[in-house]
């Protein structure tokens, strides 16, 4: 079996695995945080808001950086 053929069950088991840890921290640690970044504050989030919308937006980044400097290549 090529390698090709299991990027995308990598991939899958490496979100599953981030989304039971954050379910896990949510449940344990319901606790309000908030974010300061530069002199700014945000509202108070549970901790496990703030671990998915980071994750899931790093995710995104992420997907979007190997897309843009992977668009010349041809993986095939």
């Amino acid at each position: 079996m090529p390698i090709t053929k299991l990027i995308p069950i990598l991939v899958s088991a490496i979100a599953a695995i981030w989304v039971v840890a954050i379910a896990l921290l949510s449940v344990q640690n319901a606790t309000p945080v908030s974010l300061q970044f530069l002199g700014f504050s945000s509202i108070q989030l549970p901790v496990g808001l703030v671990l998915a919308a980071s994750t899931g937006l790093g995710m995104i980044g992420g997907a979007l950086v190997l897309s843009v400097l992977s668009k010349g290549r041809n993986f095939s």
